[in-house]
């Protein structure tokens, strides 16, 4: 397992972007919020450890990590940012249900990354069990919030 041997937290300050001037919209599913709201937390944490300012964060809630896909796309459209991190939590339940959600999810940012010039960041975790959400989203793993964070400052200056 990759993150067995990973801190998703662990950063390099010294190489990333300073992030002041940078616009973050911050996309969080309500579904399997103790897990959502730990890596928008990670997240938010590492924006600001790398100077993004709190006006410069932008957060929506959506219902689910489905509903991430339009409500990247509506932000986009609406709201002057840089980069987006879509949060989400998808754990695997007793149905093919979980196999749809995640690929339709994962598919759906791929196409925004693809459609506009706005990168949008992967932060939805695919779990085989609520501990292994945990232990990705501040627990002994660290934090893929954190992780998206870093990936968000590193794609929204892409190329300057």
């Amino acid at each position: 397992m990759a993150t067995a041997t990973k801190n998703l937290s662990a950063y390099d300050k010294a190489t990333i972007p300073n992030a002041k001037n940078i616009r973050f919209g911050i996309v969080v599913s309500e579904w399997n919020t103790t897990i959502t709201e730990g890596l928008f937390n990670g997240a938010l944490a590492a924006l600001l450890d790398c100077g993004a300012l709190k006006e410069n964060i932008i957060r929506w809630n959506v219902p689910g990590s489905f509903e991430l896909i339009h409500g990247s796309k509506k932000m986009i459209a609406t709201q002057p940012v840089d980069a987006i991190i879509a949060i989400g939590s998808v754990i695997q339940g007793e149905t093919k249900h979980f196999d749809f959600v995640c690929s339709a999810t994962a598919q759906g940012i791929k196409d925004l990354n693809v459609q506009t010039d706005t990168p949008v960041i992967f932060c939805v975790l695919t779990d085989n069990t609520l501990q292994q959400a945990i232990d990705r989203s501040g627990g002994i793993h660290g934090n893929k919030g954190a992780e998206a964070a870093i990936a968000a400052i590193k794609m929204a200056t892409l190329g300057n």
